[in-house]
């Protein structure tokens, strides 16, 4: 009788582990769905070197003292300077 008790409770312990194994791949796969389509449906984010709102230059006479021609012409047309 012993061995037919041990036998019974390592088939419910085996059945167990791979009814929960099932059940937590699938819930493993839900949320990586979900994820990814979270991740698909965002808005696009901006690059790291672009900036948001309207390029303001700075137009104290200190900085314009060190100030390039080139990067001034592109302050004067509305550009973010892309010159030092």
């Amino acid at each position: 009788m012993n061995r037919v008790r041990t036998a019974v409770t390592a088939a419910a312990i085996a059945g167990s582990m791979l009814v929960g194994g099932v059940v937590g791949a699938t819930l493993y796969g839900v949320s990586a769905l979900s994820a990814a389509a979270a991740t698909t449906a965002a808005s696009p984010t901006p690059a790291a070197g672009t900036r948001s709102g309207t390029f303001v230059p700075n137009e104290t006479a200190a900085h314009e003292a060190t100030e390039s021609a080139a990067r001034e012409a592109q302050e004067n047309a509305g550009q973010v300077p892309t010159v030092p």
